[in-house]
């Protein structure tokens, strides 16, 4: 059976990962993001996803998830992306989420410094919210949860990758 790597051990990303690639042993690892916990940027994001998936064993496919968080005109908006290295070391980048969120959490993030989870649990008086529907889940209203975001975003970085595995001459007419 074929490897994928995932840099988290996050069981939402792995739920998502067995989902999309349940043809792959699908092996979760902790790995540093190298950047904060709360990515506070798209950039960050970004980076983040990439530093995961880069630290990952070269003997299958590598993924990198992040989810972090970006301003634009002054609204915070929940953000994710991801990051599939291949074999071959050819790179595949995929973001989805852009949904706002409450004014209020700006400030917790920027100024005070939580993760966005934290802040989450402690206004919903829950626990460990980024294990199961997470903040998108609250954003929602359960329409769309963590696992469903990481799924897409899966779907995306895989779809990129078959297709460059694909012969091109399928394309030629």
């Amino acid at each position: 059976m074929t490897k994928c790597y995932l840099g988290s051990q996050n069981i939402v990303k792995l739920a998502a990962v067995e989902e999309v690639l349940s043809d792959y042993e699908v092996i979760g690892l902790k790995v540093d993001s190298g950047v904060g916990s709360q990515p506070l940027s798209d950039l960050e994001t970004i980076r983040g996803a990439l530093n995961r998936a880069n630290a990952l064993p070269k003997d299958g496919l590598r993924i990198g998830l992040e989810a972090g968080v970006e301003i634009h005109n002054n609204i915070l908006f929940l953000v994710n992306w991801g990051v599939l290295i291949d074999t071959d070391d050819n790179i595949y980048y995929a973001g989805g989420t852009r949904i706002p969120m409450d004014s209020f959490i700006k400030d917790k993030l920027f100024i005070e410094k939580k993760e966005l989870a934290d802040v989450m649990d402690e206004f919903l008086n829950t626990k460990d919210i980024k294990h199961k529907e997470g903040a998108i889940g609250f954003f929602t209203n359960n329409q769309i949860k963590r696992k469903d975001i990481f799924i897409h975003i899966v779907k995306l970085l895989y779809g990129q990758y078959l297709r460059r595995t694909k012969v091109w001459e399928v394309y030629l007419f």
